[in-house]
């Protein structure tokens, strides 16, 4: 780990920096720290997928003695993909009766339709994905990286 990456995240575990600066940093630096001069060909790279669904969750409770409620969920998409090839392994009546009980859920949705090589391209969709829910006390962004 460099130095400068390891200076980022002794300033978040010190409460200098929120997780929110933190990764902007980190981003920063990955992105070649170059002091804004932007490679050659930064134009011609294509976006690089998303590895993580990420849920940030900071919000402040009058009244609480723990401190702020602070949440961090990171997801591996390596996960989503997992899920989809199991499905694939669910039996055909199981299928059947989760897909009826969905429906009956108000949820118009057939396991039957997602296949493997149509979940890259779902991937793709989510990697654009940004959430971001601002209220008085709290703060919730939900987001791809």
């Amino acid at each position: 780990m460099n130095e400068n990456r390891m200076q980022v995240l002794q300033m978040l575990a010190a409460g200098q920096i929120t997780a929110e600066e933190a990764e902007r940093l980190i981003a920063a630096l990955e992105n070649g720290g170059s002091a804004g001069v932007p490679d050659a060909g930064a134009e011609t790279t294509p976006k690089a997928r998303p590895k993580y669904l990420r849920v940030l969750v900071e919000a402040e409770e009058l009244g609480n003695a723990h401190g702020p409620t602070k949440v961090n969920v990171r997801v591996p998409m390596q996960l989503l993909r997992a899920g989809v090839k199991l499905a694939n392994l669910i039996p055909a009546q199981a299928r059947d009766k989760v897909n009826v009980a969905l429906r009956e859920q108000g949820v118009q949705f057939e396991l039957n339709q997602i296949k493997p090589e149509n979940l890259e391209e779902i991937i793709d969709q989510i990697g654009d994905l940004i959430v971001d829910v601002d209220d008085k006390n709290a703060k919730v962004k939900v987001f791809c990286e």
